[in-house]
């Protein structure tokens, strides 16, 4: 009974890969972590896995038979809210920029350093964790006063347990990354923040180097909020140091 409790505590990764190597390789150092792992050797499997069985977290690869990754990518975001890894042996910025665009949480190339790897499974799959425990806060009024956890700053309203985004009152759809970008600056109106700093607080782990991870995340919430991208006034770049929140018109409820 005891074994049974452990191995549901478990977290589970689906690898969906159809190189048998490199499948080998990630199951083996997984498992040594302390992990299930699940495979798909290629994309039509790894979305029909993905919806059954509601893995904690997917290592994705771009170049697989029937579907490729960035579909598969696509497919699984539109409906599961599942962090995912994507893992190529292409380095061009095209596919990094495509894989976190269509919802991917993080990318890493191969071939891959296994302790990075794990070091990064272990960040998305903390904050993951860390983000469903806040969806289940008790929401009783004499137990807690929701406006505390609300954020206006101009015509920018963030609901911090509700994951809700408005703009002029309108709702804005955010990945979960995204979010969690969006509430780290909006903690510290005014104050710049640097790439490397988020890639430390938000994804989770030390700098690797994908600075452009950054960028490209904040130039997807600047497309959601902003009216003119080109002249942004919520979220602004301090050329050569990082990005920041306005603090104008900034108003903390509670």
């Amino acid at each position: 009974m005891e074994e049974d409790r452990v191995e549901d505590a478990k977290k589970t990764i689906l690898i969906v890969d159809d190189e048998e190597p490199i499948v080998n390789l990630l199951v083996y150092n997984l498992q040594k972590e302390g992990y299930n792992t699940i495979e798909a050797n290629d994309g039509e499997a790894g979305i029909e896995i993905a919806f059954n069985k509601k893995p904690d977290l997917i290592l994705l690869d771009i170049m697989l038979p029937k579907i490729d990754g960035l579909t598969v990518c696509k497919r699984i975001r539109n409906s599961l809210n599942i962090p995912i890894i994507m893992i190529s042996a292409k380095d061009e910025e095209i596919d990094k920029i495509l894989g976190l665009e269509l919802g991917a949480d993080d990318y890493i190339t191969k071939p891959f350093s296994v302790r990075e790897l794990v070091a990064r499974v272990k960040a998305n799959l903390r904050k993951a964790e860390l983000n469903n425990s806040n969806t289940k806060i008790d929401n009783d009024k004499e137990k807690y006063n929701e406006k505390d956890k609300i954020i206006r700053i101009g015509e920018l309203y963030i609901n911090l347990d509700k994951f809700e985004v408005k703009v002029r009152e309108k709702p804005i759809e955010l990945t979960l990354r995204e979010f969690e970008v969006l509430k780290y600056l909006a903690n510290q109106p005014g104050q710049v923040v640097t790439r490397e700093a988020l890639l430390e607080k938000v994804w989770g782990y030390e700098y690797y180097g994908d600075i452009r991870t950054v960028d490209v995340t904040i130039r997807r919430i600047r497309e959601k909020i902003e009216q003119d991208t080109s002249s942004p006034k919520l979220l602004i770049t301090k050329r050569g140091v990082g990005y920041y929140l306005s603090s104008k018109e900034k108003e903390q409820e509670g």
